[in-house]
C-alpha cells in the first residue's frame, strides 16, 4: 500500500507537470496571448520547482516525510482544482506555481520514502520501479492530453489528475511510514538564498533562450552565481545544510552527481535537436517524426527496471558505465546518418540511445541515496531531481544555442551530447575506484 501511495503521487506529479504543454496552442488561443507568453505556462512551472525542492527537503528532515509528502499533495490538488477555473494567463500562471510548490513538496521526500519502504537490498528495484512509472506516464502524457482535447475543453487536462492525488493522499494516510521529527531550528535564510540562486540564474538562461536583452539575462545568471558561491560557503559551515555539500563531499555521491547532470544535458540536447532535424532536414511529417523518436521512452521503460534490479547485485558504475558506451554508440551513429535516412535507420538508434540512457539512470540514482546516510535521505532524494532539472534546463539551453548558431539540425548535437555522455561514463568508471562499502553497508531499516 505504500508503493501504491507513492506510485499514484509520481503519477500525480509526472503527468500534471507534462500534459499541458500539449495544449499550449489551445491555451494562447483561448486566453488571447502570444504563444511565447503561453510557454510561460510550463517555465513557471519548471522554475519554482527548482526553486523549492532542496528548501523542502530540508524541511521534511524536520517535521517528517511523510507530513511534507501529504501536505505537498494537498497544495498540488488544491491548485489543480483552482486551475479549472482559471480564464487568465496571470491566474493560470498562479496556479501553476502553487502547483510546482506541491510537486516540489511531494518529489522532495519521495525518494526518502521509498527508501524507508524498501529494505536496502530491493532498494534499487523500488527506485527503477518508480522511474518507470515516472517514464511511462511521462510518455503517455502528450497522448491522454490529446485525447482529452479532442472531446473537452483545456480545464480539464487540470481535472483529469485530480483522482490520483485524492488516492494518494488517502492511502498514504494509514500506509506511509511513521514521520520521523527534529527539533533542529529550520534555517531560513539558507532556504530563501537556495530559491534565489536557482531563480536568478534559471531565469537568466531563459531569458537568454527566448531572445531578451543579453545584457539583462547576463546579469541575472552573473547575479544567481555570485548568491550561489556565498550560499555554498555558508552551507559549508552547517552540520545540516539545505544544500547538500556535505553528501557532495564523499567521492562516490559527487561523481554520481556530475556524471548525472552530464548525462540529463545529454539527453534533453539530443531530445530536443532531434525532433527538429528529423522534419526539417529528413522532411517527416510530424506523426513520423513522433514515430522514430518513441523507441527512446519505450526502451527506457524496460531497460531502467532491469538495471535498477540488477544495481542491486552489480555496482553501479560498472552498469552505468555500460549504459553510457551504449548511448554513445546510439549518439554517433545518430550523427553520421545519411542524408535521407528510412524509419527503421532512424529508430534503432534511437532505441540504443533509450537503452543506454535507461541503463544509467536507475542505479546512479540508486548509488547517491544508498551512499547518503539514513537520516540524509530526503537530502539525497532532493539533490538526485535538482541535478536532473539543472542538466534539463542546461541541456535545453545548449540546444537552444546550437539551433541559433544554424547547426542544431545537423550532426553537431548528437556529438556534442555524445562528449557529454562520455564525462558520465568516465565519472562512472572513477565510481568503480571508490570503495565499495557504500554498497553494501547495512541499513537501520533493513530487516
Amino acid at each position: 500500500m505504500a508503493v501504491a501511495a507513492v506510485s499514484l503521487g509520481t503519477i500525480l506529479t509526472t503527468i500534471n507537470g507534462s500534459i499541458v504543454n500539449v495544449a499550449l496552442p489551445t491555451l494562447s488561443r483561448d486566453l488571447h496571448v502570444e504563444p511565447s507568453a503561453a510557454v510561460l505556462v510550463v517555465t513557471v512551472y519548471q522554475l519554482v520547482l527548482m526553486m523549492t525542492l532542496l528548501p523542502f527537503s530540508a524541511l521534511g528532515d524536520r517535521v517528517g516525510h511523510r507530513v511534507i509528502y501529504q501536505y505537498g499533495q494537498m497544495i498540488f490538488v488544491a491548485a489543480t482544482l483552482l486551475g479549472f477555473f482559471a480564464r487568465s494567463l496571470p491566474f493560470l500562471l498562479l496556479v501553476r506555481a502553487f502547483q510546482a510548490i506541491g510537486a516540489a513538496a511531494a518529489m522532495s521526500v519521495s525518494m526518502a520514502l521509498i527508501r524507508s519502504i524498501y529494505p536496502l537490498s530491493r532498494l534499487g528495484r523500488g527506485l527503477s520501479f518508480n522511474t518507470v512509472i515516472a517514464t511511462g506516464f511521462a510518455t503517455l502524457a502528450p497522448t491522454v492530453g490529446g485525447a482529452i482535447l479532442a472531446v473537452a475543453r483545456w480545464p480539464w487536462l487540470f481535472a483529469s489528475v485530480v483522482p490520483f492525488g485524492l488516492l494518494s493522499l488517502v492511502i498514504g494516510q494509514k500506509s506511509l511510514p511513521e514521520p520521523v521529527t527534529r527539533d533542529d531550528p529550520y534555517d531560513v535564510l539558507a532556504a530563501v538564498m537556495c530559491a534565489a540562486t536557482f531563480g536568478f540564474a534559471i531565469t537568466g538562461l531563459e531569458t537568454a533562450v527566448h531572445g531578451n536583452s543579453p545584457v539583462i539575462s547576463a546579469a541575472l545568471v552573473a547575479l544567481g552565481v555570485a548568491l550561489g558561491v556565498l550560499f555554498v560557503r555558508r552551507e559549508l559551515g552547517q552540520s545540516r545544510p539545505v544544500l547538500p555539500v556535505d553528501l557532495l563531499r564523499r567521492r562516490d555521491i559527487a561523481l554520481s552527481s556530475a556524471g548525472s547532470l552530464a548525462a540529463f544535458m545529454a539527453s534533453m540536447i539530443v531530445m530536443l535537436t532531434l525532433a527538429i532535424r528529423v522534419q526539417q532536414s529528413f522532411h517527416f511529417t510530424p506523426a513520423e517524426a513522433g514515430i522514430v523518436l518513441a523507441p527512446w521512452p519505450l526502451v527506457m521503460m524496460f531497460s531502467a527496471p532491469i538495471s535498477g534490479a540488477l544495481s542491486d547485485r552489480i555496482p553501479a558504475g560498472l552498469l552505468g558505465g555500460i549504459g553510457m558506451i551504449i548511448a554513445i554508440t546510439g549518439m554517433i551513429s545518430l550523427a553520421s546518418l545519411r542524408a535521407s535516412p528510412d524509419h527503421f535507420d532512424m529508430a534503432w538508434r534511437v532505441a540504443l540511445c533509450g537503452l543506454g540512457f535507461g541503463m544509467f539512470h536507475s542505479p546512479n540514482s540508486r548509488l547517491i541515496v544508498a551512499s547518503a546516510p539514513i537520516e540524509r535521505s530526503a537530502a539525497a532524494g532532493a539533490l538526485t531531481t535538482t541535478i536532473r532539472g539543472a542538466g534539463q534546463t542546461l541541456g535545453a539551453t545548449t540546444a537552444a544555442i546550437l539551433l541559433a548558431t544554424g547547426v542544431g539540425t545537423g550532426p553537431a548535437p548528437a556529438l556534442v551530447a555524445a562528449g557529454l555522455a562520455a564525462i558520465a561514463g568516465l565519472c562512472c568508471l572513477a565510481v568503480l575506484k571508490a570503495p565499495i562499502r557504500r554498497e553494501v553497508f547495512v541499513d537501520v531499516a533493513d530487516p
